[in-house]
């Protein structure tokens, strides 16, 4: 009994390492996102070429995430370390608008209700025994459905009504990916096999970490602007 003990202490060791890894890697990411939201809201000149080049901080962003997602396999833990912090970095000085759009105490109450949002489905996402695979997919075509009538609304449609809507189903659709991704990173930690290379479990915590991040970011979005005190 002894050695099928200390065995299971050893998978939980290398368990809670990963997902250590994941959520401080998060935690990370979202700090450096809003010291550079900030930082950028404050500084004009820098203000003004982020404003102006907005489109290609966009594209840079799904770049970088859809590189590092299809790549991650094959580039060095550092490169997919790296890659990450940027891609935080870009999308921080892109959410710096949110400091002239909304009061700063709404800013904080809504971040405070997306975390406690976000560690309950988290949780939820841990311990449940049920499989989210079918909610994760129901989720992911209610993604698509969001982008596509977030496109049309900012390009053709132009209504706050639409937004609305589009932000209620949309904290709704990143709280299910909350949970159904928490799962899969407990799978992935689970699933480790003896003697992985540290470099390996880095770019497995760095994707399990960008995962939340953009769930996170994304719940806190839609939030913020359902209960966001504008400045006007």
């Amino acid at each position: 009994m002894q050695p099928v003990s200390l065995n299971r202490t050893q998978v939980q060791v290398r368990v809670n390492e990963f997902v250590r890894g994941v959520y401080n890697w998060m935690a990370a990411g979202l700090a450096l996102t809003g010291v550079v939201a900030y930082m950028v809201a404050n500084n004009q000149p820098v203000l003004r070429f982020v404003y102006h080049a907005r489109w290609l901080f966009f594209i840079g962003e799904l770049a970088l995430v859809f590189f590092l997602a299809a790549r991650i396999g094959k580039m060095k833990a550092s490169t997919a370390t790296a890659m990450f912090m940027v891609y935080a970095a870009l999308n921080g000085a892109t959410f710096s608008f949110i400091f002239l759009a909304y009061t700063m105490t709404s800013i904080a109450s809504t971040f405070f209700i997306c975390a406690a949002a976000f560690a309950g489905l988290s949780l939820y996402g841990w311990a449940t025994k049920r499989d989210l695979g079918p909610v994760g997919s129901f989720m992911f075509m209610g993604l698509i459905g969001i982008v596509i009538a977030s496109i049309v609304n900012v390009f053709f449609i132009h209504s706050h009504g639409m937004q609305m809507i589009i932000s209620y189903i949309g904290v709704l659709v990143f709280a299910g990916l909350t949970a159904y991704d928490t799962q899969k990173i407990k799978q992935m930690a689970l699933s480790q096999p003896d003697g992985l290379d540290a470099g390996v479990i880095r770019k497995g915590s760095i994707m399990g970490a960008l995962q939340l991040y953009l769930d996170f970011i994304l719940m806190f979005q839609y939030l913020l602007f359902i209960f966001g005190g504008s400045r006007d």
